[in-house]
């Protein structure tokens, strides 16, 4: 076998050894009292209204969608907000040679060696500025189209979060007392 297949071995021994330790440990020192009222239903901290067995709310998985969507979107503005950052600062004429040189080689994906700083053209600042700004439009669009997205949801009544128990007789525990 090979280094690191025996590493590999050896974290996962540990790492079901640990598992299997603290379940025997919990099994033993964990007390065993069992009561009607756990075994209830339990709804997110709200009593249960109505029968158990009806079609799941489809507004937790429009949330789900959400936060899933608005996530994917923060790992999309990460890298425009780079270029976007970067750009702008290659673009500023004040901006030192030798810093303007390091992030023009960071744009262009190449190790920076130093020494190498040249003063830019105006046509290097301009090429930056374009960068920049499309950068910004297109981050821009993005949020746009999330943001209308959000809307329609909103109007249609998709996060609407009122829930009417005035017509719903609550359910009994069975076994309580």
């Amino acid at each position: 076998m090979t280094e690191l297949v025996t590493i590999i071995l050896v974290f996962m021994a540990v790492g079901i050894g640990f598992l299997i330790t603290n379940l025997t440990l919990g099994k033993f020192f964990r007390p065993a009292k069992p009561e009607a009222e756990k075994g209830t239903i339990y709804e997110c901290g709200e009593p249960a209204i109505g029968n158990s067995w009806v079609q799941f709310d489809l507004r937790f998985y429009v949330v789900a969608l959400l936060f899933v969507v608005f996530d994917v979107e923060m790992a999309f503005f990460f890298p425009w907000a780079t270029v976007f950052g970067t750009t702008n600062k290659l673009a500023d004429p004040e901006t030192p040679p030798e810093v303007r040189a390091e992030l023009a080689a960071g744009l262009e994906g190449k190790p920076y060696k130093s020494g190498n700083a040249t003063a830019a053209t105006d046509e290097e600042l301009a090429a930056a500025r374009t960068l920049a700004r499309l950068a910004f439009v297109d981050i821009l669009i993005f949020f746009g189209v999330l943001i209308v997205g959000f809307a329609y949801l909103w109007k249609r009544g998709d996060l609407e979060w009122v829930r009417s128990t005035a017509g719903q007789e609550p359910t009994a525990i069975e076994g309580a007392t």
